[in-house]
Order: structure tokens, then C-alpha cells, then sequence
């Protein structure tokens, strides 16, 4: 089964994977603009902790194969609000299966749409995504700059790809569950 979150119009799987295939299996769309017709209206904004409660996805744990953003995570958060950063993506964690991928395009942060969109409230880069990996914090923290914020996060994700692709970086990460606390 495959989630793709911020589905607006479009219902192109534009990250192939092997897990998945060029085709989607048991689509399931979100978005919060219900004239897109998604299969669940949810806002990706409720997601972490908002006026001391915090919203979850309506599906339980290991439900998802894959899930696929496409230029839909940079409209959410705030640049440097890690909490929400960190809640998001422990959220999607929770949600993947074991072993399961997110797939997903952002701006770059050089892109005049990276800031020149009024919607975008925050940038991801390729270094954003060592936050994301328990492995990463067992290997940098102390050695590099890298912040810990293994107090608050204990999701766990590995790389699998990452480049750029014209204005855009294309990602995909890999749940590892358990996690490597």
C-alpha cells in the first residue's frame, strides 16, 4: 500500500523504487484541499505538537509500503523549528512498515522557489536528512556539529538515495524498525 501526501492534482508516481515499481499499488491520496479529491482531507500542519496536543495520521502503526511527497514538505514547519521537523518525520516512521521508503522532492535551497513561494515556511537539504538517522547521531555527535536531539526524537531512518534533479532534491529514506536507539 502506498500514501502520497500533498497529492493536489496529480497522481504521478514520480520516484520509482524497487520495493514499489513504476506503478502504484493500493494508492491512498492526502491533501488538505478536498477539491483534489483526495481519499483522506487531513492538513500536514496539525502534525506535531500544536497548542500542547499533538495530531496524528489517521492510520495505525506499519501501514505503508511506501510514501511519496512531492514538493509538499517544504509548506509545512517552520525553518528551525526542529520539533515540528522531527514529529513529522517520526510520524511518517510510524506509519511505514518495517523496512518501508519515503520518497520525496523539495526545492533546493539555491531554487527561486525554495523561498519565492509565499507558502514555503521552511527548507530541507540533503544535511537535514542526518537528522533523521539514529546512526548518524551515533557517529557525528561529539565528532561534528551536529546537534543532538535524540532527547526528543527516536524514530530512525537510513539513506537510500539523495541528489539533485534540476531545481529540485529527490530523496528517499528507509524506516529501520526497530529503531537503533
Amino acid at each position: 500500500m502506498e500514501l502520497l501526501i500533498g497529492c493536489g492534482n496529480s497522481r504521478t508516481k514520480r520516484i520509482i523504487t524497487d520495493n514499489g515499481g513504476p506503478t502504484w499499488n493500493n494508492l491512498v491520496t492526502l491533501d488538505n484541499d478536498d477539491t483534489c479529491n483526495p481519499d483522506v482531507i487531513f492538513d500536514l500542519g496539525d502534525l506535531g505538537y500544536h497548542y500542547r496536543t499533538r495530531a496524528e495520521l489517521p492510520w495505525g502503526p506499519d501501514t505503508f509500503d511506501e510514501i511519496h511527497a512531492y514538493e509538499v514538505l517544504e509548506h509545512f514547519g517552520r525553518q528551525g523549528d526542529w520539533h515540528d521537523f522531527l514529529d513529522q518525520f517520526s510520524e511518517f516512521w510510524r506509519i511505514l512498515k518495517p523496512g518501508g521508503l519515503f520518497c520525496a522532492t523539495v526545492p533546493r535551497h539555491d531554487s527561486e522557489w525554495a523561498w519565492g513561494d509565499p507558502g514555503h515556511t521552511r527548507v530541507i537539504t540533503l544535511g537535514s536528512l542526518a537528522f533523521l538517522s539514529q546512526e548518524e547521531y551515533r557517529k557525528q555527535v561529539g565528532v561534528t556539529a551536529m546537534s543532538d536531539y535524540r532527547r526528543h526524537y527516536s524514530a530512525d531512518f537510513d539513506l537510500v538515495h539523495a541528489g539533485r534533479q534540476g531545481e529540485s532534491i529527490v530523496f528517499v529514506i528507509q524506516a529501520v524498525k526497530p529503531a537503533r536507539l
